[in-house]
């Protein structure tokens, strides 16, 4: 189903007037098993979305949490081959949309234009490259359209009219607006005003907006919420609740925990 399984996630969530939850994950870290673990338990507690992080030795977007997390899951088997084993793993008992999220530097190496028909067949629904510019990854880009796959964007607080339209040629999905200028994980992200920017947004690309960066607690997801995105991403809160336990049973309810009381907030009137 690929791109139409977003789509539809984000026309059922508007027409229910409520938001959609992407949780991201670092595959890998701190095994393999514990992401497909943790990534089931996200979705049971109320998840919409996943984002499998591909883990990278130089992941520049990315806070102090995150990428301690990438430098980790690398010593422990994550890739983008076991990023695929995830999504193949979760899409066999779930339909939830799955994006593969990470830098352009493995999907080189595994090779851009055939990555989107492997990922496709692993379940993935959507690719979102920190690292391309609109400019490049003609290939990729090609190759994603032929294999249903959305290519999702992102875009700041500091893109200008000109740079928005060039990222947004050929964008599909939804569109990630990243809610400050900095790396993941800052506790100082204006958020409320992020919100209120990606819904205005919304309006210029014809797509659903989510706001990441910086949404770490249930009462950030609200406030974001409250400003009419379609969707919030929570990614560093997660990784940290991982990383707090010492084994997969505790990291499997540490992540549960979180999400639920992420949901709350989101679904709370």
């Amino acid at each position: 189903m690929t791109v139409e399984r977003l789509t539809q996630l984000f026309a059922e969530r508007r027409r229910d007037g409520r938001t959609v939850l992407v949780v991201y994950l670092c595959v890998g870290d701190p095994s393999v098993e514990d992401s497909r673990a943790c990534a089931l338990a996200a979705l049971e507690a109320g998840a919409d979305a996943l984002e499998l992080g591909v883990p990278y030795s130089d992941p520049t977007a990315d806070g102090p949490v995150i990428a301690a997390a990438s430098y980790r899951a690398i010593q422990n088997g994550g890739s983008m081959k076991s990023a695929l084993d995830v999504a193949r793993a979760v899409r066999a008992s779930s339909d939830a949309p799955i994006v593969l999220f990470g830098y352009y530097n493995p999907i080189m190496a595994h090779g851009d234009d055939v990555l989107p028909a492997d990922a496709a067949a692993a379940g993935v629904d959507a690719l979102l490259i920190v690292d391309l510019p609109p400019e490049e990854g003609r290939s990729l880009r090609d190759a994603a359209e032929a294999a249903r796959l959305a290519v999702v964007p992102l875009l700041a607080p500091t893109s200008d009219a000109d740079r928005e339209r060039a990222v947004l040629a050929r964008a599909s999905g939804f569109v990630y607006y990243v809610s400050m200028t900095g790396v993941t994980g800052a506790g100082h992200a204006p958020l409320e005003e992020a919100g209120r920017s990606a819904t205005r947004l919304r309006v210029r690309a014809g797509l659903p907006v989510v706001v990441g960066f910086g949404i770490d607690s249930p009462q950030k997801a609200r406030a974001v919420a409250d400003q009419g995105v379609d969707g919030v991403v929570v990614g560093t809160a997660i990784v940290r609740a991982m990383a707090e336990q010492e084994t997969t049973p505790e990291r499997v309810r540490a992540v549960g925990d979180l999400v639920r009381s992420l949901r709350l907030a989101l679904d709370a009137s």
